[in-house]
């Protein structure tokens, strides 16, 4: 789908963001919904929030369905995403991207890691590492690796995954939470790319697929800072382009935990779309008109699009999502 939307660009005060600075640039953002379920809230401020920045900016937004991860998949989630993304008054730019097409995609940038010596076989079981002595956490919460296949398979091991060398710190600006630096090593420790069950990990097919989508700017959830150093790394080791990042509050339950299918997370499908709309542009800190809840999509849109400003967005990590009448 094309997009019609040509708004007044009112750009927010985040050098990386502003892509006016250079009149020959090009803003593209992009969507990236896994079909693991329905969209929910949190979802639905991901997508707007990436929509609106990239259309102030007189860009493109792309969209991609993460779809490399068959087992999380539920049958018919991908075409319930797509049409509740139109129901919502969504509209992308060019063909919508399916990453279970683009294996043999991922499979030239492992090889080219290979090649550069950037990445080695693994015969560890995640048992083996839950259970070795001191056993710590990376930086996003899963088991950061201890090193015990980098130098070489063990004696009669088989190489059950593939994993990156992490080496070095990265340091960027993040346009909503700030400055970070990240020593991947001590921080995320070397991480899988190509999984055990032989399907490709999120950091490698999100970075290729960013690549070739022309993705210049990354608006996502802030659940997925712990990653963006590994990403950026792995660009940087493909000799691909690093995109600018920002990450948003993620929305959480009363609870505290992030909204999911796991925590069952109220599909937004059965909501109205513009109090759900309405709903989310406050979550981002917009304060959007009251009687906009009771306006059709397409008015709420345009009211989003001549008032959105990036550095309105509550610099946090997380908040609560409120509760959406239907």
């Amino acid at each position: 789908m094309t997009a019609h939307f040509s708004p007044a660009c009112d750009l927010s005060s985040h050098s990386s963001f502003n892509s006016s600075s250079n009149p020959l640039s090009i803003y593209v953002g992009r969507f990236a919904p896994s079909p693991s379920g329905l969209l929910h809230f949190g979802s639905l401020v991901a997508a707007l929030g990436s929509a609106l920045q990239a259309r102030r900016h007189h860009g493109a937004w792309r969209l991609r369905i993460e779809d490399v991860d068959i087992a999380r998949i539920v049958p018919g989630a991908a075409a319930a995403i797509l049409a509740t993304l139109e129901n919502f008054g969504f509209e992308w730019d060019g063909e919508v991207m399916w990453q279970s097409q683009r294996i043999d995609a991922y499979m030239a940038a492992l090889e080219t890691l290979k090649a550069g010596n950037h990445v080695f076989p693994c015969a560890c079981t995640r048992r083996e590492l839950e259970e070795m002595p001191g056993a710590t956490l990376a930086r996003d919460g899963s088991l950061r690796y201890p090193g015990t296949c980098r130098a070489g398979l063990p004696p009669g091991r088989k190489a059950r995954a593939w994993r990156v060398r992490a080496e070095g710190q990265i340091d960027f600006v993040d346009a909503i939470q700030g400055q970070q630096t990240e020593d991947l090593a001590r921080d995320a420790g070397d991480y899988v790319i190509l999984r055990a069950d032989g399907l490709f990990a999120y950091q490698l097919a999100v970075v290729v697929d960013d690549a070739a989508q022309g993705v210049t700017h990354v608006v996502r959830g802030a659940d997925l800072l712990g990653s963006t150093a590994r990403q950026i790394q792995l660009q940087r080791l493909l000799g691909l382009p690093e995109p600018a990042y920002a990450h948003l509050p993620v929305a959480t339950n009363a609870a505290a935990e992030k909204l999911s299918k796991q925590t069952r997370a109220r599909a937004i499908d059965t909501l109205s779309p513009a109090r759900a709309l309405v709903a989310a542009l406050d979550f981002l800190g917009q304060t959007p008109l009251p009687e906009l809840s009771q306006a059709s999509p397409a008015d709420v849109w345009a009211w989003a699009l001549a008032h959105w400003r990036l550095d309105r967005v509550p610099r946090r990590m997380h908040r609560v999502a409120p509760v959406i009448e239907t």
